[in-house]
C-alpha cells in the first residue's frame, strides 16, 4: 500500500516519516512554507535516535498525483477545521480502474476530536478512526519532532463508526513495523472520546501555558468535569484511566531532543506558528455542542473555546494570558452561569 499523508505536520509528518523508514511508500501533502521546505530539503524528523531526513514526494493536492492507485491509503492528518476542504479536494480524485477516492479508497482520520470521521462519512464509503497518542511537535517549516521511545506513539485504529476489517489490520501491521503500537479496535470511538476529554486542556495550555502547577491542574479538572458530565448525559461511552494505563504502560516515554524543545500540544503549536486558526471549536466546542443538545451547562469550555479562537485570530503569542487571570475569568464565568448569577462575565 502507498500512504498519502494529507497534512504532513506534527502527527502526519511523524507517521509518514516512520512509515517511510520502515520501507513503506509515502507521499506527503503540504502547502506554503512547510511544503516548500519539505520539497527542497526533505522531511527532517527529529526523534530520540537523532535527526533523520526523508526525501519523499511532496504535493499540494490530488491533481499533482494524477490518477490515484487502487492500493492507496489516504491518511487525513490536518486539523479538524481544515478537514472539509481536504475532503472536498480528495473525494472526487479518480482511481485507477474506475471510481473515485471517496468510493474506493480507505480514509484514515488521524486527528484530535471526534468530528472529522463524521464529516468524512458524508463523502467516503470506507472511513477509519484513529485515537492518536503521539507526542509530536511542528513549529518550523520542514521539521517535525517526536520524542517518544521505545514506541513513537500508540494509534488505536478501527472502522468508523464501529467494526474492524482486513484493511484496518493491514494498516495496523504497517504501523507496528514503523515504531507504533496500533491496536485494532471495534470500538475506536470509546478511545477517541477519552482522548477528547484530555484534549480539553489544549486551549488552556494555548492561552496560559503549561499545566504544571496545582492551580492550573485544578482548573483543568473543572474543565474536564464539564466534559465528563456532558458525555454521561449524552450516553457516550469512553475508556477510563485504568484501561488506558493498562494499554500505555511505559511504552511511550518522552526524552529531551537536541534542538527540539517541546513547548506544548497541538493548539499551542498552532499559535506558535501564527496559523490564524485553532481546533478549539472541535474540542471544547464539541463539549459545548453536546451540552446544548442535552441541556448540560458548559460555561468553562465555552470560555476556553472563545479565548482560544480570539488568540488565534489575533495571532497572540501562546501562553500570554497569566493563569491567575484565566482563573479569575473562569470563576466569574462559573458564577454567572449558576442560578442567581448575573448572567455576564468579565472579558480579558
Amino acid at each position: 500500500m502507498r500512504y498519502v499523508i494529507i497534512g504532513a505536520g506534527a502527527v502526519g509528518g511523524t507517521i509518514g516519516g516512520r512509515l517511510a523508514e520502515a520501507g513503506r511508500e509515502v507521499v506527503l501533502v503540504a502547502r506554503g512554507a512547510h511544503g516548500a521546505a519539505l520539497g527542497e530539503h526533505g522531511l527532517r524528523l527529529r526523534v530520540p535516535e537523532g535527526e533523520l531526513t526523508h526525501r519523499l514526494p511532496v504535493v499540494e493536492g490530488p491533481d499533482a498525483l494524477g490518477t490515484l492507485r487502487a492500493d492507496d491509503v489516504l491518511v487525513l492528518a490536518v486539523k479538524t477545521q481544515d478537514s472539509e476542504s481536504a475532503l472536498q479536494a480528495w473525494g472526487p480524485a479518480p482511481v485507477a480502474g474506475g471510481g473515485t477516492a471517496a468510493e474506493r479508497l480507505p480514509l484514515v482520520c488521524a486527528q484530535n476530536g471526534v468530528e472529522s470521521p463524521r464529516l468524512a462519512l458524508r463523502r467516503f464509503r470506507h472511513v477509519y478512526g484513529v485515537c492518536v497518542w503521539l507526542p509530536a511537535t511542528h513549529v518550523e517549516p520542514g521539521v517535525v519532532s517526536a520524542a517518544g521511545t521505545p514506541l513513537t506513539g500508540i494509534l488505536h485504529l478501527g472502522r468508523y463508526p464501529h467494526g474492524t476489517d482486513d484493511t484496518a489490520r493491514r494498516i495496523a501491521a504497517d504501523l507496528e513495523k514503523a515504531r507504533f503500537e496500533a491496536p485494532v479496535a471495534a470500538d475506536v470511538s470509546r478511545w477517541q472520546y477519552a482522548k477528547l476529554l484530555s484534549n480539553l486542556a489544549n486551549a488552556l495550555e494555548a492561552v496560559s501555558g503549561p499545566i504544571d502547577d496545582p492551580d492550573a491542574q485544578a482548573l483543568f479538572e473543572r474543565v474536564r468535569a464539564e466534559g465528563e458530565a456532558v458525555l454521561h448525559a449524552a450516553g457516550i461511552a469512553y475508556t477510563g484511566a485504568e484501561e488506558e494505563q493498562a494499554v500505555r504502560g511505559n511504552k511511550v516515554t518522552l526524552v529531551p531532543l537536541d534542538g527540539a524543545p517541546r513547548g506544548g500540544g497541538s493548539s499551542w503549536q498552532s499559535l506558535s506558528r501564527g496559523a490564524g486558526s485553532i481546533e478549539a471549536d472541535y474540542l471544547n466546542g464539541e463539549i459545548a455542542l453536546l451540552g446544548r443538545l442535552h441541556d448540560v451547562p458548559t460555561p468553562l469550555n465555552e470560555l476556553l473555546q472563545r479565548l482560544a479562537n480570539r488568540f488565534a485570530s489575533e495571532r497572540r503569542a501562546p501562553g500570554s494570558l497569566p493563569v491567575g487571570e484565566l482563573i479569575r475569568l473562569v470563576d466569574e464565568t462559573d458564577s454567572a452561569a449558576r442560578p442567581g448569577g448575573t448572567g455576564t462575565a468579565a472579558r480579558p
